[in-house]
C-alpha cells in the first residue's frame, strides 16, 4: 500500500563525487542544500553575494562576476536611518549596503563594504572557473526595482521607494538563459547546470500569489531547458518543489512557522539528490565521511585521553583521504 505519490527522479547525465566542485546560487533553500554537502566535506561555494530569490537578480550577480566587476563608491549606499548605538567616533548614520547583495556583505564603513563585495566577486569567479556542477535555486518571480533597476535586496528601506511586480514567464526564461550564458563564459572546463525551484513558500505574497510565482518559475525553467535539449551541454532540472508538494505534503515536515522546511525534510531532499547525482561508491564514501565527522565533532573532556583521541582522529583522516580521491580533511587534522 502506498500512502503518497512518489516523484520520479530524473536520470542525470553526470555524477558528483569528492573530486567535484559544487556551486549554489539562489534562495535560502540553496544555502541549506549547500550546507548539507559542505558538512560532508564536499568543496562548495554558496551564494557569494548572499541569498537571492528571483532569476533576474541571480543573472545580474553572475554578470558582475563574469565581467570581473570592480566595485567602487558608486556601487554602495549608506542607510539613511540613524544608528542608535554609534559611538562618538562613529558615523551616526547607518550601515553601508549594496543593492546587488545581501546584508551579510554590508558593513559599518564604505571601504569595508566595497572590500567585501570585491572579495566575494573575485573568490566566486575563481571558484566558478573550476566548478563542475552549479545548482540554481529559484525562489520567487516577484521582483523589486528602484529607479528601473532590479535590486537583489531592499535592506529594509522605505517600501515606497520600490516598485514591486511579478515578472512574466518570458522574462524569467530570458534571465535563465542569461544565467547559463554567464556561467559558460566564466567556466574554463565543462560545467553541469541544474535548476530547481525552491519548495519554501513565500506566504507574504499570499497563497494564490505564491502559487502564481512558483508556476511562473516552473514554466520558465521548462521553456528554457526544452530549448536546450539539442545542445551539446544542456542544463537539467531537479524536482525539489515537486518532492515537497507530493511526497512531503504533511505539515510535520515544516518548521513551526509552517513555511520553512524542517531538518528532516531538508535531509530527505538531500538524500534524493544523492540518489540522483552520486553513484553507489560515492554514497558509501559519504557514509564513511559522516561517521568520521561525528567522531571529529566529539569533544573529550578528560585531558588524559584527549591526545590519544586526536592521534586516532588524524590517522582516520589520513586513511580516508588516501581511500577517497578528492577528499580534504586538512582542517580536521589540524584540530588542537
Amino acid at each position: 500500500m502506498e500512502f503518497f505519490t512518489k516523484v520520479e527522479l530524473p536520470k542525470a547525465g553526470f555524477k558528483i563525487d569528492y573530486t567535484s566542485k559544487l556551486a549554489f546560487f539562489g534562495s535560502c533553500f540553496a544555502d541549506n542544500i549547500a550546507a548539507q554537502f559542505a558538512a560532508r566535506k564536499f568543496r562548495v561555494l554558496s551564494n557569494p553575494f548572499g541569498t537571492v530569490y528571483n532569476p533576474l537578480s541571480i543573472e545580474r550577480q553572475l554578470k558582475l562576476i563574469a565581467g570581473g566587476k570592480t566595485f567602487g563608491e558608486e556601487d554602495v549606499f549608506q542607510d539613511a536611518r540613524a544608528c542608535p548605538n554609534a559611538s562618538e567616533n562613529q558615523d551616526a548614520r547607518g550601515t553601508w549596503h549594496s543593492w546587488d547583495a545581501h546584508s551579510s556583505l554590508s558593513a559599518a564603513s564604505r571601504e569595508e563594504c566595497i572590500a567585501k563585495l570585491n572579495a566575494a566577486s573575485s573568490q566566486a569567479r575563481e571558484f566558478l572557473q573550476q566548478a563542475d556542477t552549479i545548482f540554481i535555486t529559484l525562489g520567487s518571480a516577484f521582483v523589486y526595482s528602484l529607479n528601473g533597476q532590479i535590486v537583489a535586496n531592499c535592506h529594509r528601506q522605505d517600501p515606497h521607494l520600490f516598485e514591486r511586480r511579478m515578472i512574466t514567464v518570458n522574462e524569467s526564461a530570458e534571465a535563465i538563459r542569461g544565467i547559463v550564458g554567464c556561467l559558460r563564459k566564466i567556466a574554463s572546463k565543462e560545467q553541469r547546470i541544474v535548476f530547481t525551484v525552491s519548495p519554501l513558500r513565500h506566504m507574504g505574497d499570499g497563497a494564490h500569489g505564491n502559487n502564481l510565482s512558483k508556476s511562473t518559475l516552473l514554466l520558465a525553467v521548462e521553456k528554457t531547458l526544452s530549448g536546450m535539449q539539442a545542445s551539446a551541454n544542456p542544463a537539467e532540472y531537479f524536482p525539489s518543489y515537486e518532492i515537497v508538494m507530493d511526497e512531503l505534503r504533511d505539515y510535520r515536515f515544516y518548521e513551526s512557522d509552517m513555511v520553512h522546511l524542517s531538518k528532516t525534510a531538508e535531509e530527505y531532499i538531500f538524500e534524493k539528490m544523492l540518489d540522483t547525482y552520486c553513484d553507489g561508491t560515492t554514497r558509501e564514501n559519504i557514509r564513511a565521511v559522516e561517521k568520521f565527522m561525528k567522531m571529529a565533532n566529539h569533544r573529550i573532556a578528560d585531558a588524559s585521553i584527549a591526545n590519544e583521541f586526536l592521534q586516532k582522529l588524524r590517522g582516520e583522516a589520513a586513511a580516508l583521504e588516501a581511500h577517497i580521491p578528492g577528499l580534504d580533511l586538512g582542517q580536521e587534522q589540524k584540530l588542537p
